[in-house]
């Protein structure tokens, strides 16, 4: 990836770059970038091969500007088959989230058959054209719209991949791949024909397996809102079939955006 990572390191310390940017405040961070560097420290300091990151929630209760950033992490419990880690955003020396992570232990399925969902049936990524705006250097994402989009009322997926490091010269693994497109169920599930109108509170991230290709794939299951407070669902894919979902809190904002390419 050739493009400027979304954070450069600096001892134990994290420093923004302009591609972190969110959409809400041009001095302030993007949701997915938080959500993703939590779940990458987690992973990093407790992870390992035999387990599966299967649930992230992250609160996000803070606007974080573009100081440098601090993580810590703590563990809740680590027995055989589970393990539990809480971690925390510090953004100017002020806690700005923090994130519980849920990371169990792989073995093999139990017999038998349990009802799923039909698998979607779209189109590869890679014959689709990117929406216009994304999939270059200076973009937050490479986006491609398979039906619908923000803007549109009716049924929404997409394929998403990312097109920069979270870290400077970190690779991205699956599970933080997972993480930086989970923030994005907000505006794709609740944004409505006349922009986005809410800006969400946490994410929640669901894989019972990690995603085996760069592509994630996004469908829009659920949106309800009363009283300006809403909540999105969508299901994950990767190329091989579903992975999870992705869940989000979030209020009204006052004043709508219109729906863009740096939306999230």
């Amino acid at each position: 990836m050739d493009a400027e990572p979304f954070f450069t390191r600096d001892a134990e310390r994290f420093a923004p770059t302009g591609a972190s940017r969110g959409p809400w405040d041009p001095n302030s961070l993007h949701g997915r970038v938080i959500v993703g560097l939590l779940g990458a420290e987690i992973e990093a300091r407790h992870g390992g091969p035999d387990f599966q990151p299967a649930r992230l929630t992250v609160d996000m209760y803070r606007l974080p500007g573009l100081d440098p950033v601090a993580l810590t992490t703590r563990i809740v419990r680590e027995g055989w088959r589970i393990k539990v880690v809480e971690a925390e955003f510090f953004s100017a020396g002020v806690s700005m989230a923090r994130a519980s992570c849920q990371l169990l232990r792989r073995t093999a399925a139990p017999a038998g058959r349990v009802w799923t969902p039909e698998p979607w049936s779209v189109p590869d990524p890679e014959t689709i054209a990117p929406r216009q705006g994304s999939g270059e250097a200076d973009s937050m994402w490479d986006l491609r719209p398979v039906v619908g989009f923000m803007g549109t009322v009716g049924p929404r997926r997409l394929w998403m991949a990312e097109v920069r490091e979270l870290v400077e010269g970190v690779t991205l693994t699956p599970f933080v791949r997972s993480a930086l497109a989970a923030d994005f169920a907000s505006p794709f599930a609740n944004a409505g024909d006349q922009g986005l109108g809410y800006i969400n509170s946490d994410v929640t991230l669901y894989l019972f397996r990690a995603p085996r290709t760069r592509w994630i794939g996004m469908e829009v299951v659920d949106h309800g809102a009363a009283d300006g407070v809403a909540h999105g669902q969508c299901r994950l894919h990767d190329e091989d079939g579903a992975i999870g979902t992705a869940s989000v809190a979030a209020l009204s904002q006052g004043v709508r955006r219109v729906v863009g390419e740096t939306e999230g």
